[in-house]
């Protein structure tokens, strides 16, 4: 007795074969074809046979969600047969067991793939927030001095070009600052040279570069009442460079392959030095350093017989009346009343001489006139 299943395309309520499409997997040409269920599926296009495809080796493939894409992987690797007929499926997935398995594992790898997605872009996030970071931290301590002035040097004119470039250059302003700044190394045990200049820019900043290059602009000691102040705020700085948190800053924004490139002779391309440079003008330091660099001021300022209170009325008075926050101390050294308050409680009586005598002080405040 003949077997209608065996030997005829399968005809699912209708006269006509049910439609399906192949693809040879040797040209892109859609070939509109017919299924003959027996023991292997067989592939009929116009009549005749064009494919056999063992039911075992049929695997699901990527496609419409309203069909059915299938690949053999006895056949060719882009072979492909399309199905939407709805009984044409139910037909299939009867007669081809490791076909139900494999839509069942590709479900379970599917889920499996989108948890491992999660998991890496909660890693990438993790090293992103804390790996970084704390890589930059370790790093910079390493990176030796001779080096750091390097990447100092090659920012250099750049921050000179963003401020206008001039450079206040009256003599005895000069040996004022430099006497300032020396006396400010020494109290706080700097073992590198400190290069110092002031920037005739009105902007209320003062920062060091990397390397120990120390910039004050005139429009900070302009507001500055007594050397004190300036050298409470000079000594903020200070503490910057003695921690090193201008190379952490470099390689956190840069990360590695920044500083690699550095190490290996790449100080001189405009890219880096554009990068480096935006990065040291718009550092953001962490609450830690911020603090760590106001204990090494208020340190500095006691063994020197100072008080460190009159740095923190200075910040105050400029950051409290400072409306415009883009660059200056309150865009890097965030000043509030708790900061001012904990320098009060560190104020000391005056056992030191002073910082600078009066003749230097306005020799100092006339500097770039």
């Amino acid at each position: 007795m003949r077997d209608d299943r065996s030997i005829d395309p399968l005809l699912p309520n209708s006269a006509e074969p049910a439609p399906a499409v192949f693809f040879d997997g040797v040209t892109n040409r859609k070939r509109h074809v017919a299924l003959r269920f027996g023991n292997d599926l067989e592939i009929i296009e116009k009549g005749e046979g064009i494919a056999t495809w063992p039911y075992p080796n049929l695997r699901h493939a990527d496609g419409p969600p309203d069909a059915m894409r299938l690949s053999c992987i006895s056949s060719l690797p882009l072979a492909r047969l399309e199905i939407r007929d709805p009984a044409t499926k139910r037909e299939i997935f009867a007669r081809s067991s490791s076909l139900v398995a494999h839509h069942g594992q590709r479900r379970t790898h599917t889920g499996r793939i989108v948890l491992w997605s999660l998991a890496a872009l909660a890693s990438i996030s993790a090293v992103t927030y804390y790996g970084v970071p704390l890589a930059a931290a370790r790093l910079a301590p390493l990176v030796p001095y001779s080096f750091e002035r390097r990447v100092g040097e090659m920012a250099d004119n750049q921050v000179k070009a963003v401020f206008g470039g001039k450079v206040c250059a009256a003599a005895g302003g000069r040996a004022a600052y430099a006497k300032m700044v020396e006396t400010l190394r020494r109290a706080g045990n700097l073992q590198i040279p400190l290069q110092t200049e002031i920037l005739n820019s009105a902007v209320p900043n003062a920062f060091a570069l990397p390397g120990g290059k120390v910039y004050l602009f005139e429009g900070l000691l302009r507001r500055a009442e007594n050397p004190d102040e300036l050298a409470g705020v000079l000594a903020h700085e200070l503490g910057h460079v003695i921690h090193r948190d201008h190379m952490r800053i470099l390689i956190q924004n840069g990360g590695t392959s920044f500083l690699v490139g550095l190490l290996f002779g790449d100080v001189t391309g405009a890219g880096a030095v554009i990068f480096a440079t935006r990065s040291l003008l718009e550092a953001s330091y962490t609450r830690g350093a911020e603090t760590d660099a106001d204990a090494f001021a208020i340190d500095v300022m006691h063994k020197l017989g100072r008080s460190p209170k009159p740095m923190g009325e200075l910040l105050f008075r400029i950051t409290g009346a400072q409306a415009d926050k883009s660059i200056g101390i309150l865009a890097s050294h965030p000043m509030t009343e708790d900061r001012l308050a904990m320098m009060t409680r560190e104020d000391r009586p005056s056992t030191g001489p002073e910082i600078l005598t009066a003749r230097e002080w306005q020799a100092l405040k006339a500097i770039c006139r």
